[in-house]
């Protein structure tokens, strides 16, 4: 109770018994990109489709999606292009891959280069180093396709948060592996990655693919490991779940926070190192309280018990053994509450 205390006014609100237990356990920290490791508020940084008309398209296909990348598109364009009568016929939602949309005859697909691939559309050498040219700083490609012809591309970057450099430091410090997921493409994934000092990436990774990747990790090598999974969207709870522990940030979706086992109030990375120190902290009490308990028993009962009686002819009395058991509880109590003044 002390070391979940200690983290609640600390801004870490720790759900589960068994987290703070397991925390210190902990070998595998698995980060989600967006929202987690960034701030969650990707911009439009490259804008290259010529044609009004096409980005008319472009704006009513990505205004029907709640995807932050597609809500940056549309903020974008709305002081860039005259906004279109048009409605939508058929708009569908490709989750880690972008939108499809229908507006009369046209069919417009706006997406990752997996999309492009996936649906055979041919990528011409001109829009590749294009494309390239972005993903290498570290931007976020979107490729815009109007029956079946890719018409340009759009680069989205978001920034980097604050202390997420140095929270990945303190916890490679710690000995643990550091895991990065996202569905961006390979270059632009590795990126980052090499900024933060993350030490494996697996880029372009579809949504209801998180939890099996954190599956496979808690498996490596054919050794059972702790694992714990940082995400704070909807598409990161199944992962959260899947990990021995979910740390969920607090300015994420509420999905996400209901199912972490840990929630970073304010979405600040270095409390999770915070939260880890905690539980190792905790630990260490909890042993030291075992000895100092176990060690009152073993001494204190065969004394009760007469040990010393036919040597000294000296019997313990009642007095003396309550209060050597209060002591005991009393060693117990002070030690745990060190927990409060260490931090």
């Amino acid at each position: 109770m002390v070391g979940s205390g200690l983290a609640a006014r600390r801004g870490i609100l720790i759900k589960d018994a068994k987290a703070l237990e397991l925390s210190h356990k902990i070998k595998v920290l698995v980060f989600d990109k967006t929202g987690t490791l960034t701030v969650g508020k990707p911009q439009v940084t490259s804008y290259q489709v010529v044609s009004e008309t096409d980005s008319q398209l472009v704006y009513l296909a990505e205004q029907e999606s709640h995807h932050p990348l597609a809500q940056a598109v549309v903020t974008y364009l709305q002081s860039k292009i005259k906004k279109p009568n048009q409605q939508l016929s058929v708009f569908k939602d490709r989750p880690g891959l972008g939108v499809e949309a229908k507006i009369g005859k046209k069919r417009i697909l706006i997406g990752t280069d997996r999309l492009l691939r996936l649906e055979k559309i041919d990528l011409s050498d001109n829009w590749q180093l294009k494309a390239k040219a972005l993903q290498q700083e570290a931007q976020t490609v979107s490729f815009v396709m109007i029956d079946n012809k890719v018409v340009g591309l759009i680069g989205i970057a978001d920034t980097l948060k604050e202390d997420a450099k140095e929270a990945v430091a303190l916890i490679k410090a710690l000995k643990i592996k550091t895991v990065m997921l996202t569905g961006d493409n390979k270059l632009a994934a590795q990126r980052i990655a090499d900024q933060l000092g993350i030490d494996e990436v697996t880029a372009e990774v579809l949504p209801q693919d998180k939890a099996d990747i954190v599956k496979k990790l808690q498996r490596e090598n054919g050794q059972a490991r702790v694992v714990a999974m940082v995400g704070d969207g909807i598409n990161d709870a199944p992962a959260l779940a899947r990990a021995d522990i979910g740390i969920a940030m607090g300015t994420g979706t509420d999905v996400a926070i209901n199912t972490g086992d840990i929630v970073l109030v304010k979405g600040t990375l270095g409390k999770m190192v915070e939260a880890i120190d905690i539980s190792r902290k905790t630990y260490g009490v909890i042993k030291q309280n075992l000895f100092w308990a176990f060690g009152y028993n073993v001494i204190g009962i065969p004394i009760a018990a007469g040990l010393l009686y036919p040597l000294t002819g000296w019997l313990l009395s009642p007095v003396i053994a309550s209060m050597a058991m209060a002591l005991s509880s009393t060693s117990v109590v002070l030690n745990s509450l060190r927990l409060k003044s260490s931090h």
